[in-house]
């Protein structure tokens, strides 16, 4: 499975909520690999147009991505995913991502952490919760604040998820 894309079980929870898109005389493209390409833009902040070729033509996802959020389907499916993520340990809502810059210290520098500190134990966050840890899907759904989560899943603002 590959980053930003839903695996046969989570399909299976959400396959409901997005059924194909009617005839309009055009090939339909499945919604499975439409939501894959809207996952890949909310995860990597891209821009519709830089979507790359093994996702649909970028028109169509942003066409069916603008539909599924004016009609909520994408909130309720994103909610759900984000729901079977988190009872499977994968979505931590207490670990956030700032910024990837890295300044390395000056050579003869006090330490400003311990040794060993480097090799700490990381996350295993499934590769799909970076989708959910990212701000753009909050703007993308026009949510004010991160309030929405504790609205939608408020068990996750209670309790700590398992650490892999």
């Amino acid at each position: 499975m590959r980053r930003y894309e839903v695996t046969d079980e989570q399909w299976k929870l959400i396959e409901p909520l997005m059924p194909p898109a009617a005839a309009t005389g055009r090939t339909r493209i499945p919604p499975r690999t439409v939501l894959n390409g809207v996952l890949w833009i909310l995860g990597t902040g891209a821009q519709w147009r830089e979507m790359p070729p093994k996702y649909p033509p970028y028109q169509t996802c942003h066409r069916r991505f603008q539909q599924w959020v004016r009609t909520g389907k994408l909130e309720r499916a994103l909610t759900l995913l984000a729901r079977h993520l988190h009872e499977q340990g994968q979505l931590n809502l207490d670990e956030a991502f700032v910024d990837a810059t890295f300044a390395s210290a000056k050579k003869g520098a006090l330490p400003s952490a311990p040794r060993g500190a480097a090799r700490a134990r990381r996350s295993s966050l499934s590769p799909l919760a970076t989708v959910f840890l990212s701000p753009l899907l909050s703007t993308a759904l026009r949510r004010p604040s991160a309030s929405w989560w504790n609205m939608s899943l408020p068990e996750a603002s209670s309790m700590n998820c398992r650490q892999g």
